[in-house]
Parts: C-alpha cells; structure tokens; sequence
C-alpha cells in the first residue's frame, strides 16, 4: 500500500514544484512600495529589562542568603538550635561522645570562617529596658552570671567559640600534667527521657604543654591584632581597657581545669602536688581562674583528697605557684567539689582547707555517682535508657538540680561562718568566698535561684547539650524576664 501513495506524492511534487518557481517570478517588487522588515522578536528596551532582571534576581539571591546566614549563625534561633540540631547529632551519631567530637569540631571550622552561632548584642533602646545582669566577681564586671563547665572544651580549641555563644564564663579542660587517653570507649550515654548523661571519660587529655601552647598562640595572636607583644599583653596593657588576660574579652572571665594524671597515686600526696604544681606552671599566664578538679568519680581515688588535711596541702601549693606567676593580674584559684561529699562533716573540711589556703572560691559540684531520685515519677525510661542509667560514671542533668540548689545555700553559709570567725580573730573581714554553681541548671529561673542561695555565677554542660547553641541565650532570656515581673 506504501507504494502508490509514495509515487502519488512525489509526482504531485513534480508538477507542483515548477508551478511554484514560475509563479514567484511572476510577482514583482514595486520600486515605490517600502520593503518590510520581519518584526524582531527582541526589542530595545530588552537589555534594559534583561539587565534589570538580572539585578532583581541577584539581589534577591543575596538577601535570602543573608538572612539564611544572619538566621542560622544567631543564638535566638530555637527552631534550628533547639529543636533540630541536639536532636540530628543524636540520631547521626549514637554514639554520645562521637557527637560531642563533632560538634566541637564544627564549632571550630565555623568560628575560623567567621560562620558560627553567636549571640547578636540587643538595640541600644532594648538593652536600657531590660533588667541587667551584670554581676562583678573577683574585681571584673562579668557581662553575665550564666558560665559554661569544663568538659565541653577539654582541650581549650574553641573558648572563643563558647564566649560568642553569650556566655559571662568559659571553663576549659580539665588537664592533666600529662596527656592521657582517659577511660576506654564506649564511655558517655544518653538518658534522653531526662535530658541526662552518664559519662566516664577519666579525665581523657592532650597534657598542659599542649594546652597551654594552644592558650599562648591565641594570646599571641590577640596581642597582634593591636600592635602588641606577648610580654605587654601579659603586663596588663590591655586590663584597664576591661579585656582580661585569660579571656582577651571585655566582661568574661576564661576559667582553666586542672587535675592529676590517672597514674599518680593519690597516696603519694607530693607526688599529686607535683601534678597540679606543673599544670600551675605552664597554663596560669594564660588563665583567669585556675580550677583544682578533686571532684571527678571517674579518676580513682581523687575524691580522696577532699579530706581536710590533703586537700588544705594541695590548694596551699597551688596558691603559692599561681601567685608566682609571671603575670601583672595574678590568676584567682577555686576548687571543684563533689556533690556526692555532702555530710556536714565533708563539707567542714572542704571550707576549712579553702580558708587555710587562700583559695579564692569553690565551685559546686560536679556529676554524681548515685543514682536515686534521677527519673521523675511517671517518666518510664526504655530499655536502652535503662542501660545507660546504670553505667558506671558521673551522671549528669536536670535532676541535679535540687541537689545543687541544696549544696550551694550551705557552703554559703559555712563559708560565710568562717569569713566571721576569721574578722573575730583578725579585726578584719576578708573578701567573701565565691562561689559557683554547676549542675542540673536548664532554665533562667533555676539560675536565678542558684544565685538567690549565693552563687555567683551559674553553669551549664548537659543543658546545653540538649539545649543546643542558643542555651545561653534563652536562660538569660528567661532571668530577665522573671526579674522584669518582678520589679513591675
């Protein structure tokens, strides 16, 4: 059938085809008649709107990639830091202490690339309005009450990255004389049902030469970015501007860990002596506050030296060597307690060693080795949960609570005994004994109670864990407005 139809075609194009050429001939071109042109499908105007497409589309562009930038790098951003990170590194990473490398990680690259969440400062106006927080402690106006503890940033990599989060205080470590892989893995664990922790890193650390390296290069690099020597800025020259030494920023105080090493035998008091006299040595030029950790469960033994008598030897030390230090501002010691010492005897002999040895203050406490009351009722905990609550190791998080509002109104007042009894006998009143609190604290108003009871300063870890980078921020967010209700 194809045939035909094909041989039909092409002679019907044959005959068609010189019909067509003649006629074409046939049709001539008036010289009067104007020749038209094809209309253009492009127009003048068309660079002009091309252009500015272009512009509208490149501003567009950037706009939502700054407010992408502004939105993801600011700590009032609960959605993403609240709500979606925590969340994501626990799924990401089962494993709780992979996430905790990670995280710490990230926050480093970002602060290097200038991407990092931060706490924006409020409008001159904002700012008159609201309840301040400011409180001084040892002779520096903190800009903040609200600290984060040692254990997020063990060895001292991102204290700039924590400061942008909004806290007043950063403490770093804690670190031994000499470096020490701590516990073996797996060795921290998820209770998510109670946003708590269990941890037995054992004190897991690169040693004070290598943090106290890292601390110098940054104090060195702060000094030139004003024109400045490492021996000026340890001088003081910067001080009366408000930036302290440690924390190389106005209104913060940098606070620096110290512990011994595993193998030191607690037994051999020089010997643990020795160990916190090097950490001494080599990090206090570059430290606000140096903390004496006899508080962690996880290092066997070190609890021990909570005893009157140790303890008052051990803090006497340190005291001597810091104020040795080649510094204009000499840095202030405190001592980290366990919440677990907590019988009026314990405690007798923890505030007597600080008052014989001049240690400046006491942070109360650290994580705890029990494990009653930690599980609210009617909150079940699944079997994984289960697991994890029983492993051996200081469990942290809100529970704690309680305990450390409870432990912080003592100390204050054994403390605040002994400043008594010393102007009794002296005819003069010594500085008040600071203190700061750590443990269990999630919420402003659990902050603002720590402080009512005569803490300082309030510190977090596993709320901001859970809590993500904008922790700081919502529990400042939440003291201001508590105190706002309460001077309207």
């Amino acid at each position: 059938m194809a045939g035909p139809y094909l041989g039909a075609r092409h002679a019907l194009s044959a005959i068609l085809r010189p019909i067509s050429r003649q006629h074409c001939r046939q049709q001539p071109r008036l010289s009067n008649q104007p020749q038209r042109r094809l209309a253009s499908t492009t127009s003048p105007t068309t660079p002009v709107l091309s252009r500015a497409r272009t512009i509208l589309i490149s501003s567009t562009l950037a706009t939502s990639l700054f407010a992408a930038y502004y939105y993801a790098t600011d700590t009032r951003a609960s959605l993403l830091h609240r709500w979606l990170i925590p969340p994501l590194l626990r799924l990401i990473f089962p494993d709780a202490e992979d996430a905790h490398h990670a995280g710490t990680a990230a926050l480093k690259a970002l602060y290097s690339l200038g991407l990092h969440p931060r706490e924006r400062p409020a409008s001159p106006a904002k700012e008159q309005s609201q309840p301040p927080l400011s409180v001084t402690v040892f002779g520096t106006t903190l800009a903040n009450p609200i600290g984060i503890s040692a254990g997020l940033d063990k060895d001292a990599e991102i204290p700039d990255a924590l400061f942008a989060l909004g806290a007043g205080v950063v403490e770093v470590g804690g670190c031994t004389p000499l470096p020490q892989e701590g516990n073996p893995r797996p060795r921290v664990f998820r209770v998510p049902a109670v946003d708590g922790m269990v941890n037995r890193y054992g004190l897991n650390s690169r040693g004070a030469d290598a943090m106290a390296a890292r601390l110098r290069e940054r104090l060195r690099r702060f000094a030139l970015s004003l024109g400045l020597t490492e021996r000026e800025m340890l001088d003081g020259a910067v001080e009366g501007a408000g930036v302290p030494t440690g924390s190389l920023t106005p209104g913060r105080l940098l606070l620096v860990q110290i512990a011994k090493n595993k193998k030191t035998d607690e037994r051999d008091v020089n010997a643990v002596i020795r160990d916190y006299v090097h950490c001494v040595t080599r990090l206090a030029p570059y430290a606000d506050v140096l903390v004496v950790n006899v508080s962690s469960p996880n290092t066997p033994g070190l609890r021990d030296l909570q005893a009157a008598e140790p303890l008052a030897r051990l803090l006497s030390a340190v005291v001597n060597e810091a104020k040795r230090t080649d510094r204009k501002t000499k840095p202030r010691v405190m001592v980290k307690v366990s919440p677990d010492e907590d019988d009026d005897t314990q405690m007798e002999g923890v505030v007597q060693a600080v008052w014989m040895s001049g240690v400046d203050g006491v942070i109360v406490g650290n994580t705890t080795k029990r494990r009653t009351g930690l599980v609210p009722q009617g909150v079940k905990l699944n079997s994984r949960e289960q697991k994890a609550l029983i492993e051996e190791g200081g469990f942290s998080g809100p529970a704690m609570f309680d305990r450390t509002l409870d432990l912080v109104g003592r100390y204050r007042k054994m403390l605040d005994s002994y400043s008594l009894k010393s102007a009794e006998a002296d005819n003069v009143l010594a500085p008040q004994k600071v203190i700061f609190a750590t443990g269990g604290i999630t919420t402003g108003e659990q902050a603002l109670k720590v402080l009512n009871a005569g803490a300082s300063v309030a510190m977090v870890y596993t709320g901001l864990v859970y809590g993500g980078s904008g922790t700081i921020t919502r529990i400042k967010n939440e003291m201001r407005e508590k105190l706002a209700i309460k001077a309207a």
